[in-house]
């Protein structure tokens, strides 16, 4: 959420009202808002209004509700007798690390997030809000808006069937919520099919950003919308196949995951492949997000922007994170350098709990922090 919020703050607001004050101090207010905004998106927005309709989305409210004895639904029958559904779920339940449903649903809204709000700035140039003369913060405040809408509609088709799910089926009978309708589709009715090719779209649209320098897109020669909705169905269709293609060739290079499988409560092989097509696109985040910001898209040809350039960095970004991916698994710094104490052990069961996406966007916060609220301060001055 912070890297959210933190994109509100620097690509929809322009860092407004604080964009005139000089480094450090700019960055270290930009920082402490962020941190206020997120407490406030989670505990307020997401928990205590959010939370008055949807309670898979509020944390306090399933424990209040588990606390008080009162999760089972209860009503009265034709004849005046009294009637329970679902299946109780005890206050341990719910706050055990394996658990927090609704921390897990908000993190499902933040990869959400992560693509149907940039996608508005990145691919669209930010159309319909611009070119206009709104000023900040009226500008910044209706592309929130108009991306908050396309973020709710993926939420809702492509989130919500999941938890209505488990609490339908896993803990009782739901009418009010659909089921996976992706489940014959992905091999697996779990969210982490949503995962594994979203996370893709995320990448191919930070690459455009950074490393590509807007390249293959700018090639499309068309106004607005249209160049952004051609470059919108190609980043879907990319990011999907780049992430089938990862499901199908993933078992190439892993053991046999049966018995890892089997020791995580029978967990699903397909489940397992889609979320760690979703790591893999992690794993990219580091070399290209470097390369960007802090070697300035540095290449041997003269021209930046070639298409020459363009493929060197691809090439050099793949190379990188193949080198990244051995690094955290097979040499293991997951143990060693985080302390996952679940990657002591072979690696088939490095590869299942691996969390290199946890990582990966904790390490990334400080990285943004730098280039969004400080540009760069104090390495070196950097204009936009």
């Amino acid at each position: 959420m912070m890297i959210l919020v933190g994109l509100w703050q620097h690509m929809f607001l322009g860092d407004w009202p604080f964009e005139n004050i000089p480094q450090p101090a700019r960055g270290i207010i930009e920082t402490i808002v962020n941190l206020v905004i997120v407490w406030f998106v989670i505990h307020v927005v997401f928990y205590r209004i959010l939370g008055l309709g949807f309670n898979f989305l509020s944390q306090s409210n399933l424990e209040a509700l588990a606390a008080g004895g009162s999760y089972i639904a209860q009503f009265t029958d034709a004849t005046g007798a009294a009637v329970t559904c679902g299946k109780e779920i005890v206050l341990e339940q719910l706050v055990a690390g394996s658990a927090r449903y609704a921390e897990r649903a908000i993190v499902c809204f933040v990869l959400i997030g992560f693509f149907s709000y940039p996608f508005v700035t990145i691919i669209f140039g930010k159309w319909p809000v611009r070119p206009s003369d709104l000023k900040q913060p009226a500008a910044g405040l209706v592309e929130f808006a108009w991306a908050s809408l396309w973020t709710m509609i993926f939420y809702t088709v492509l989130i919500v069937p999941f938890w209505g799910m488990l609490y339908g089926k896993v803990f009782g009978t739901s009418i009010g919520l659909n089921f996976p309708w992706w489940a014959n589709i992905g091999g697996t009715p779990h969210v982490h099919w949503v995962f594994g090719w979203w996370e893709w779209m995320i990448i191919l649209l930070f690459m455009t950003a950074n490393t590509w320098r807007m390249k293959p897109w700018s090639a499309i020669n068309l106004p607005q919308p249209w160049k952004g909705l051609v470059s919108l169905f190609i980043i879907f269709v990319l990011g999907y196949a780049i992430a089938l293609t990862l499901v199908k060739i993933i078992p190439a290079w892993a053991p046999d995951m049966t018995a890892a499988l089997e020791h995580n409560n029978k967990d699903s092989l397909m489940r397992f492949l889609w979320y760690h097509a979703a790591e893999i696109a992690g794993i990219t985040l580091f070399p290209f997000q470097i390369w960007h910001h802090y070697f300035d898209d540095m290449v041997p040809m003269d021209d930046k922007d070639s298409w020459a350039a363009f493929w060197f960095r691809t090439l050099g970004v793949g190379i990188a994170a193949v080198i990244l991916y051995i690094f955290f698994y097979y040499i293991n710094f997951g143990y060693w350098g985080l302390g996952n104490t679940h990657m002591a052990h072979d690696i088939a069961d490095r590869l299942i709990h691996g969390e290199s996406l946890i990582w990966n966007f904790w390490w990334i916060i400080p990285l943004l922090w730098n280039e969004w609220f400080f540009h760069k301060w104090p390495f070196y001055s950097h204009e936009h």
